[in-house]
């Protein structure tokens, strides 16, 4: 049998959540879909997205939602603020399993060990970045993970 593939996915996904009249799901959905089409026919020609780059999609329209969701928070909005942490809830049901923060300090630390690495400034993290991002992407947010590498590197 073959496996779905993730956009396939989601789009059978829409169709259960509009059978069913879950309008959060619905509607996230559709934005995902939306915003992957959008993806397809961006540049020169029209192409078929991978897992992988829908993946990517996928990982930013949660940060979108969780920024959204702090911003709405943080101007009193807690109505749009819930709105936008469901859809991100939503979203987050189809992305790998995020990193933990100890997770992520301890693929850090081994990264820099492998590499041997020394705190010589914003061209060691990025190699040690450069090296990291295949190895979280789409399991954790890359701001996070650019915070712990030159935390290391600034205190090692």
């Amino acid at each position: 049998m073959v496996s779905m593939t993730l956009k396939e996915r989601l789009r059978s996904d829409l169709t259960t959540a509009i059978k069913a009249r879950d309008e959060l799901r619905s509607s996230t959905l559709r934005m995902v879909l939306t915003a992957v089409t959008t993806e397809e026919v961006a540049g020169k020609e029209h192409r078929e997205l991978t897992d992988e780059d829908v993946l990517t999609v996928l990982t930013r329209e949660g940060k979108k939602r969780r920024e959204a969701a702090e911003a709405f928070g943080d101007a009193g909005r807690e109505e749009q603020a819930a709105k936008e942490r469901a859809e991100s809830a939503v979203i987050a049901e189809y992305l790998p399993q995020q990193l933990d923060q100890a997770e992520i300090e301890a693929l850090v630390t081994q990264t820099i060990d492998e590499l041997g690495v020394r705190a010589d400034g914003p061209r060691a993290i990025g190699r040690v970045m450069g090296v990291l991002t295949p190895r979280t992407k789409g399991r954790a947010d890359g701001g996070a993970v650019a915070a712990v590498v030159k935390a290391q590197l600034t205190a090692g």
